[in-house]
């Protein structure tokens, strides 16, 4: 395992004949935040729950800050912060006594106020939880998970129905947990959050790893460009010497970087059939590369794929 604050090696969860986990490799170190991808169904939560001990692997080894979070769950719990998709809080309670009573089960908790304020939370404080909106209970689970100043974080879709401002706002935040030392382990559907607060992102699929890497290392290589829908792609591919396919109409993916020779030879190409070269981009979008690995919706699972690195 190593020094990870958070790790997983050879991870296997599966109940009965369903494997939801297969062989999971994952790494998070101290001061590093890394987001867990995939579709609905890819193991993302039930990672998150074995790593956290609330379910027991069936094959491999979870260890947190050094822990088994089955066996040692007890002397984990207080160093860790956990938002999980339902809030767990009482629907009758406010806002602020929850944060309150959270508070009192730690020994050195975060001032409740000083979260209150930070995630903008003092307009609901007296509010029950049920009459909350969805951004303001996502914003409330977040402050209660960071009342134990957590060594380690577990963020499950912490943006799911927070308007941009809240969303702003949270990402501040982990970026805060960051820089103070704290692993935070991020799962969600939005790529935006990604981009901006991930050190590193791993795009889980069918239970398995299928790639993991910065940003910058899984959107790098390939050129995209636009033009007019419907081009002779033979001859264009023949300029730029590598294949090139449409989609959606009139955006057009080359197989590789283009440097300034194979550029000026796709323009030229393009003028000798009437087309112009519009909005030409090195790389390639996050958005991109994480439908190359699971698949667009509703297209035949690419279950024979293997794990990529970037």
């Amino acid at each position: 395992m190593g020094d990870a604050a958070i790790a997983a090696v050879g991870l296997s969860v599966r109940y009965g004949s369903l494997e939801a986990l297969r062989d999971v490799d994952l790494r998070v170190e101290r001061g590093e935040v890394v987001a867990l991808l995939g579709p609905n169904g890819a193991g993302k939560t039930t990672c998150v729950e074995t790593l956290l001990g609330y379910r027991r692997p069936t094959e491999g080894r979870a260890t947190v800050l050094g822990l088994d979070p089955v066996a040692d769950h007890a002397a984990l719990v207080p160093r860790l912060g956990a938002m999980l998709q339902q809030g767990g809080v009482w629907p009758a309670m406010r806002a602020g006594e929850a944060l309150r009573l959270v508070a009192s089960y730690y020994d050195d908790p975060e001032d409740p106020d000083r979260l209150v304020e930070r995630l903008d939370l003092g307009s609901c404080a007296s509010r029950t939880w049920r009459r909350l909106s969805g951004g303001e209970q996502q914003r409330l689970s977040l402050a209660i998970a960071l009342l134990p100043r957590p060594e380690a974080l577990f963020l499950d879709e912490p943006t799911a129905g927070v308007d941009p401002v809240g969303r702003r706002v949270i990402r501040d935040v982990i970026a805060d947990a960051r820089h103070r030392g704290a692993a935070v382990l991020l799962t969600t559907h939005d790529l935006a959050d990604v981009e901006a607060a991930a050190d590193r992102a791993v795009v889980l699929h069918e239970g398995r790893v299928r790639a993991d890497g910065s940003v910058a290392e899984l959107t790098k290589g390939g050129t995209t460009f636009e033009s007019r829908p419907g081009l002779d792609l033979a001859s264009v591919t023949a300029a730029v010497g590598a294949a090139v396919a449409e989609g959606p109409p009139g955006t057009y993916r080359v197989g590789r970087t283009l440097d300034a020779a194979a550029t000026a030879a796709l323009a030229t190409a393009l003028g000798s059939l009437g087309a112009p070269l519009d909005a030409l981009r090195q790389g390639t979008t996050l958005e991109e590369r994480y439908l190359a690995i699971v698949g667009p919706p509703g297209a035949p699972s690419p279950s024979s794929a293997t794990p990529s690195a970037p």
